[in-house]
């Protein structure tokens, strides 16, 4: 599992004119399985995706294909993670060998 952290390096005005392409990518992602949830940082300086990729690098190559990466409008800082734990209703998210009882 990852979480993206994504900080925009471009001014405000040049986002709002990539946003549709982005929301684009997105929703193909969404599509295949790899995003989960993702949104607008508060304030708006960035935003944040839940993603499932095989691996750190096949995430990495998605990422790159991202309209805002692809026209040097944002970073992304990819932090994996095992979830071992969450609420019941999240309980699909847990890898197997990871869950902690209780």
């Amino acid at each position: 599992m990852f979480l993206v952290l994504m900080t925009y390096i471009a001014p405000l005005e040049v986002i709002d004119a990539l946003l549709a392409d982005h929301v684009r990518f997105l929703d193909e992602q969404y599509a295949a399985g790899v995003f989960l949830a993702s949104g607008r940082q508060v304030p708006r300086k960035g935003g944040v995706i839940l993603a499932r990729a095989e691996s750190r690098a096949a995430l990495e190559a998605i990422l790159a294909r991202d309209p805002f990466a692809r026209h040097n409008a944002a970073r992304c800082e990819v932090v994996e993670f095992t979830p071992s734990k969450t609420a019941p209703e999240l309980a699909c998210l847990q890898e197997p060998a990871a869950r902690i009882p209780g």
